[in-house]
């Protein structure tokens, strides 16, 4: 089977951002975001499995605790934030555990509450790997998405304005 990333002209155009369909601004504005989102999973697993050696729900996860200031966050706002079963986070949570990149602790004064934080080492991977990881973003979305789409994006992702379009 043919690898698509190869012939990113034989895919489906993305859903443009001015619209000239049926749909509504916002629903034309989701359409977009969710091409985005596939284009850029689509590449990043891979990269992922090689700098991190992890899936990529547990990077989700991963990400979701690099961006917290101090301490961690628990375990049912990370399953709600990422849209996931409470089953699933725990056992992807413990493999993460497993692997020395997440602590676990209960929560103060809640018996059943337990917060989840990153250890100094999946801090130490994550900011290596952040390079290219941020790139395989980059090139992700420059690759996949229209002139329209990417203009659109700009304002979320400025290094994106920079990238040419692969021939």
């Amino acid at each position: 089977m043919a690898d698509p990333q190869e012939h990113p002209a034989d895919l489906p155009g993305c859903p443009s951002a001015e619209g000239s369909g049926l749909l509504p601004a916002e629903l034309r504005a989701w359409m977009l975001l969710l091409a985005a989102t596939g284009a850029v999973e689509q590449r990043l697993r891979a990269v992922v499995k090689e700098k991190l050696d992890i899936s990529h729900d547990e990077f989700l996860i991963l990400c979701l605790l690099a961006e917290q200031p101090e301490g961690g966050l628990r375990m049912t706002r990370v399953a709600e934030l990422l849209g996931r079963p409470k089953t699933r986070l725990t056992y992807q949570i413990a493999c993460l555990q497993h692997a020395g990149l997440v602590t676990r602790r209960s929560v103060c004064g809640d018996k059943r509450g337990i917060e989840v934080a990153l250890t100094d080492k999946a801090r130490g991977l994550l900011t290596e790997a952040s390079g290219p990881l941020a790139e395989t973003v980059t090139r992700s979305l420059a690759r996949f998405m229209g002139p329209d789409q990417r203009a659109a994006l700009c304002g979320l992702v400025p290094d994106l304005a920079e990238e040419s379009r692969p021939e």
